[in-house]
């Protein structure tokens, strides 16, 4: 068991802590009940690539059913991938020993949508915020309650709510309890699942400022998972968005917001609210209805719906380029 002496310091900010190469997650599709027959696969990720950087944030949009949810349960090791790569610290993690893939568990935590329901509700929070430590690390019960406290006090609770049950809790008080259990163990990365979606438009300003801030004070990396690009550009410093499994454009935040050029994020932008009223922007409706990622599209799977799809677009996979530093782009028309 790893003791606090022992937990390992952070990098440099901008150092790359986790990576995704050619990711891909394929569900079988069975008929029949006694003998079961597999009819087709369920392309839910389909081949990903992407970095995390040490105090940095890396957000993943795009509609429901792209994948976003599936690719954070494959780095959180809740999936296991049908394809591809998932490197910590230059680490395969799959083909690595036990010992690495308990350390990675202990390194990559997770906030969820939900503070509900990912809080036990028999648990005091001292023993919620403190089980981690207690599985994971070798420490003396007063390290663990000195460890809880400060944990408390640094997502802006007091000490005296230690002894609380979470129903006592209003919703943006439980996601803070759900943000101190994931700091338990100085995690390196935390995966974010729609943090903020759950609550009431005045508290998830203070839930983004409050995670702000942890980042910068821990140096942890986050992977948010949202469907609000006014989040998106507040919290994000990298931006990939996702169609069908894919990943169709990642961009510096500013970049992507400044310039969208793939266009598909084009037309998620025209479907955002403007920053201000009187602001006029493109309006772009798609037609159609998102493919089946049972049955995706040949060539380019956004052809069918895309506005300035070409006759190559049906037939050739678009590859991944670069249109301007750390501005990747899957697409013909570039």
């Amino acid at each position: 068991m790893t003791t606090v002496e022992e937990v390992p310091q952070y990098t440099e900010p901008g150092t790359v802590i986790l990576e995704a190469r050619d990711l891909k997650k394929y569900f079988p599709v069975t008929k029949g009940l006694l003998i079961s027959k597999v009819t087709g696969h369920i392309k839910a990720v389909d081949g990903i690539s992407f970095e995390l950087r040490a105090g940095e944030t890396l957000g993943i949009v795009g509609e429901s059913g792209c994948g976003k949810s599936t690719t954070a349960k494959m780095m959180l090791m809740l999936e296991e991938p049908t394809e591809g790569n998932i490197l910590f610290e230059g680490q395969d993690v799959h083909s690595s020993s036990s010992s690495v893939r308990k350390a990675y568990r202990s390194s990559v935590q997770a906030v969820f949508q939900d503070p509900w329901s990912s809080l036990n509700p028999r648990m005091r929070v001292k023993d919620i915020i403190a089980e981690p430590m207690v599985i994971n690390w070798n420490i003396t019960r007063a390290e663990q309650q000195q460890r809880v406290m400060k944990l408390l006090n640094d997502v802006g609770l007091n000490e005296y709510h230690s002894n609380l049950f979470p129903h006592e809790f209003s919703g943006g008080q439980r996601q803070r309890l759900a943000i101190a259990r994931a700091l338990a163990l100085n995690p390196r990365v935390i995966v974010l699942d729609e943090p903020v979606s759950a609550l009431d438009v005045s508290i998830r300003a203070q839930i983004m400022n409050l995670l702000k801030d942890l980042q910068a004070e821990y140096n942890v990396a986050y992977m948010l998972i949202a469907h609000d690009l006014a989040t998106v550009r507040y919290m994000c410093t990298w931006v990939a968005v996702m169609y069908l499994g894919q990943v169709v454009e990642l961009s510096p935040v500013h970049d992507l917001y400044v310039n969208p050029s793939h266009p598909y994020t084009k037309a998620l932008m025209s479907a955002a609210l403007p920053s201000h009223p009187d602001m006029e922007q493109e309006e772009i409706i798609l037609q159609g209805e998102v493919p089946s990622p049972l049955n995706p599209p040949s060539g380019c799977y956004f052809h069918p719906r895309c506005p300035a799809a070409m006759d190559r677009c049906a037939v050739d996979k678009p590859e991944s380029k670069e249109i301007s530093p750390g501005h990747t782009l899957t697409c013909h028309l570039f």
